[in-house]
């Protein structure tokens, strides 16, 4: 892994804390902001590692709901 990815991936584990604790979840565009300013390669690994991690969430959340729909069906 590269030290870009490494220390995108750092920044995105960082940022998630930061949106559950605040409930901002747009805070990620604020600090991809400030990274571009720097560094667009390192920008570029941070919003790759924050997407998949909301994609991974998402998916996490749909298979969640249809376990829960399969155990209310299950049920009735």
């Amino acid at each position: 892994m590269s030290l870009a990815t490494e220390l995108a991936d750092a920044l995105a584990e960082d940022t998630f804390k930061v949106m559950e604790a605040t409930g901002d979840d747009r805070f990620f565009m604020q600090v991809a902001e400030i990274i571009g300013a720097s560094s667009t390669t390192l920008e570029e690994a941070y919003l790759t590692s924050v997407r998949v991690r909301m994609a991974e969430a998402r998916a996490r959340n749909f298979i969640m709901e249809r376990l829960d729909t399969l155990a209310q069906d299950a049920d009735a």
